[in-house]
């Protein structure tokens, strides 16, 4: 089987296209057009459906795409382990929550593809409990994740702490609270939060049913930004790194609030499984430019 056959089937499947295919690999477009049907004829199936636009593959395609993608990756495995002046190659499969998404990944993504321009990033949002389980799987090589300072990730992943931050309280300044509150002052109003599986919600759902009070979220949202537009319109009080609130377009519009019971910290790590050659120098790149950011 000629690896060189997979990487023309999964491009194609990838982009969508023969013409675009053929671009990203440097080919003609008869040329991607024999890898294929070579793979086609190997296996004796057809993988792509050729009526559909942009392409997408069969049933038993997609089966070939899942395994020539980690034949391609054991390829790449076997090249770096033997090989030490390899460029990294293939892909660097990397997951990061929201509250990272919205602010950490132009410069170290930049980074990445400017320093390894033959690795692919594919990059996967979630909250960090699901990224750290996509990682115990194999599904993930490397997630930044976000943890209260109370919490450490999982014994026996490698973990790499990059910055810690105090979470900021914030409301509209149309609701008339005052700078120093308590959460039984907040307890009347409703809170714009992330999703179920978010530790910022977490830890202050944890602190507020603690003292018996109401736990009423009004609003969930996905993403700093939108969850400080609502907050700012009256939506209700929201909960936001420093990091998000200096960057965000709406912190003119919103009161920071000092609560005199909850104040907590959130440290950000990048975790991963041991990791293959190919992948130790990308991923080294990646958390000194998260440190920066």
């Amino acid at each position: 089987m000629n690896t060189r056959d997979i990487t023309a089937f999964i491009a194609v499947v990838d982009t969508g296209s023969i013409v675009q295919a053929a671009a990203a690999l440097h080919l003609t477009q008869p040329g991607v057009t024999r890898r294929v049907q070579s793979l086609e004829s190997l296996l004796g199936v057809e993988l792509l459906d050729r009526q559909s636009k942009p392409l997408r593959p069969t049933a038993a395609g997609k089966e070939v795409y899942q395994k020539g993608r980690q034949i391609l990756h054991a390829e790449a495995d076997l090249m770096a382990s033997v090989r030490e002046d390899i460029e990294p190659f293939g892909e660097l499969r990397l997951g990061m929550p929201p509250m990272l998404a919205d602010m950490a990944l132009a410069g170290p993504v930049d980074a990445l593809r400017e320093t390894y321009p033959k690795l692919t990033l594919r990059i996967q949002g979630g909250w960090s409990p699901g990224l750290v389980e996509q990682i115990e799987q194999g599904h993930l090589d490397v997630a930044a994740i976000v943890y209260a300072e109370s919490s450490q990730p999982p014994i026996g992943m490698t973990a790499h702490a990059f910055k810690r931050q105090t979470i900021k309280i914030v409301a509209s300044p149309k609701l008339g609270l005052k700078s120093r509150v308590s959460l039984s002052d907040l307890a009347p109003h409703p809170w714009v939060l992330s999703q179920n599986g978010c530790g910022m919600r977490s830890t202050l759902r944890h602190a507020v049913e603690r003292q018996g009070l109401p736990f009423n979220v009004g609003v969930e949202a996905f993403g700093s930004d939108l969850q400080l537009s609502l907050v700012s319109r009256g939506a209700g009080i929201g909960l936001v790194t420093p990091d998000a609130l200096a960057t965000s377009r709406h912190r003119h519009e919103l009161k920071v609030l000092s609560v005199s019971d909850f104040k907590t910290d959130v440290i950000s790590w990048l975790v991963h499984r041991p990791l293959p050659n190919r992948l130790q120098k990308p991923v080294q790149l990646l958390l000194d430019e998260l440190k920066r950011c």
